[in-house]
């Protein structure tokens, strides 16, 4: 007798191969059985009328430190994902030394919009070397299973010192050397990638760029090197593919002989350059290198709000004033004070950030309840305002003020140049891509995007209506066998016998995402944006129930994967 078995439902097994009715029989973590009539179980689910997929496997999160005080890892735990991926774009919270934490905590600050104040208190710092890093992060259980990657800034900063904090700054040949030395440790100990970021997107908090910004060839071959000796590890870059950039990292992974993952978005001052970038990636697979791109399945998405990081009267002297207040004395003065409304909305302080935000209106737009991530440009609030004879700032506060003052507004910061996300979906369907820029456990008072592999299923296989759909299956596989093998992990992505019992069970015809939300849960009473979705009936992790009807068991089996 099985362990468990998940009776008639609908099975989408990872591998993009057609949809079939059929059972999934679970024993002692492992499937073990996928077909008809597979034996009876101690533990029986129907699933008639149900999708069954593998469990999704997030390569691209930011839980670094969250991982640390947290075992449930929300939001990416509500939406299917059973493994996450952290330590990317080149920041993290290891090697570091006793009392330089802050650097680490003022980058991951500016660069992730964690505030530094829930990281100083939330995140322990009790170790020093990548694989003492790693150990805490097993001292936790959590709901699923995590795995982390070396951060090119921490290592460049636990070698240089405060030199390493400045991306000019070259390193000797010494420190190049000891560099190589501690990632090879951290990969040999289990790490399962290394991660640098070569983007002027990525600040700390105090304005300097990231510190591996113009890291030099010497630089990253030489830790190319040591990944060779390790013989393991992905190399993750997120950069802004200047000229001669994609052929440095493409020697580098050669010379690394491992994967390449590149993370890849459409930008407004260069439409076309994903393109000549997947064109680069595409080269360096015919040519025997192991290269993909991470993409996303929406546009990166700005949600602006009274709660959230940034919104249209963020930096109006009239807003600054009410900072003291809660959020709710603030709601409730703006609702009763008509003259600080139309102070807000009237008066113009010609600041930089102010025509930033008129410019950004012409791309904002309500989320509403429908939840539309794929908007016309018509319906812009500047368009709209316009149409309307209004006022784009009046139309904006009172948006924000729906719901009690919870209302959201959304503005597409990248993928979104032509109005839809058609570049989105060549992006998706290419055979050189992966899903990735989730971002879960990042940016938390200003995107809340790891909601991603709900919608990818929900707005890409069936809700689409400004362009063709993607089949289920194939979507599926996007994020779980193609994810899994992207970074090693063999044993997990696929419904067949011997594989993981990480497994989703889900409504799909009822499978819906919900408003995101302005919590105040981290340590510090810190805020974040979070966003749950209605439809999954279950989740196992490794066999384990984690999730039952949109709420978790409290069962913890998730493991750091070495």
């Amino acid at each position: 007798m099985h362990d468990i078995v998940i009776r008639r439902g609908t099975v989408v097994d990872g591998t993009g191969a057609p949809r079939r009715i059929a059972d999934v029989a679970v024993d002692g973590g492992i499937v073990t059985a996928v077909g008809p009539d597979v034996g009876r179980g101690r533990r029986e689910i129907d699933a008639d009328g149900l999708l069954v997929t593998p469990g999704f496997v997030d390569i691209h999160t930011h839980y670094d430190g969250q991982a640390t005080w947290d075992s449930f890892l929300e939001p990416s735990s509500l939406h299917g994902v059973t493994t996450a991926v952290f330590g990317n774009c080149g920041v993290g919270f290891a090697p570091v030394r006793p009392g330089t934490t802050d650097f680490l905590i003022n980058l991951m600050e500016g660069i992730e919009d964690i505030p530094g104040t829930v990281l100083a208190e939330g995140v322990k710092f009790d170790w020093e070397s990548f694989p003492d890093y790693m150990k805490a992060l097993e001292a936790r259980p959590h709901s699923i299973d995590i795995a982390c990657q070396v951060p090119h800034t921490a290592l460049r900063f636990y070698v240089m010192g405060e030199r390493g904090a400045e991306h000019a700054e070259v390193p000797t040949e010494d420190e190049i050397d000891r560099m190589g030395v501690l990632l090879e440790e951290a990969l040999r100990a289990g790490a399962r990638g290394f991660t640098t970021s070569r983007t002027t997107k990525h600040r700390a908090k105090d304005g300097r760029l990231v510190p591996s910004l113009t890291a030099r060839e010497a630089e990253l071959f030489g830790l190319a090197r040591a990944m060779r000796r390790a013989g393991r590890g992905v190399l993750e870059v997120n950069s802004d593919f200047g000229p001669g950039e994609l052929e440095a990292l493409v020697a580098a992974a050669e010379i690394a002989g491992r994967p390449l993952s590149c993370l890849l978005v459409q930008v407004d001052a260069h439409p076309r350059l994903w393109r000549e970038t997947l064109d680069g990636i595409r080269a360096a697979r015919a040519s025997g290198i192991a290269a993909n791109a991470q993409v996303g399945c929406r546009s990166p998405g700005m949600l602006m709000g009274l709660e959230t990081t940034i919104h249209p009267f963020a930096a109006h002297p009239a807003w600054r004033a009410l900072e003291t207040l809660s959020p709710a004395e603030r709601y409730a003065r703006l609702s009763a004070d008509a003259d600080l409304r139309r102070s807000l909305t009237e008066e113009r302080t010609g600041k930089p950030a102010e025509a930033w935000m008129a410019k950004a209106l012409e791309r904002t737009f309500a989320l509403g309840s429908e939840l539309d991530y794929e908007p016309p440009p018509e319906r812009s609030i500047a368009a709209r305002a316009r149409n309307e004879g209004g006022n784009p700032w009046t139309l904006s506060l009172d948006l924000m003020m729906a719901d009690g003052g919870k209302g959201l507004l959304l503005h597409p910061i990248e993928n979104y140049h032509g109005g839809s996300l058609e570049d989105v979906r060549e992006m998706i369907e290419d055979d050189a891509s992966v899903m990735g820029v989730a971002d879960g456990g990042a940016h938390v008072g200003i995107i809340c995007d790891a909601s991603s592999p709900t919608f990818l299923m929900t707005h890409w296989a069936r809700d689409r209506t400004r362009g063709a759909t993607l089949p289920l299956e194939f979507v599926i596989a996007k994020q779980t066998r193609d994810t899994a093998l992207s970074y090693g992990l063999t044993d997990r992505g696929v419904l067949a016998p011997g594989m993981r019992a990480d497994i989703n069970v889900i409504d799909f015809d009822g499978l819906r995402l919900l408003p995101p939300e302005v919590v105040y849960d981290l340590p510090t009473g810190g805020r974040r944006l979070t966003q749950a979705a209605s439809g999954y009936r279950h989740t196992f992790v490794a066999g384990v129930e984690t999730r039952r009807d949109d709420a978790f068991t409290g069962e913890l089996p998730g493991k750091l994967v070495r």
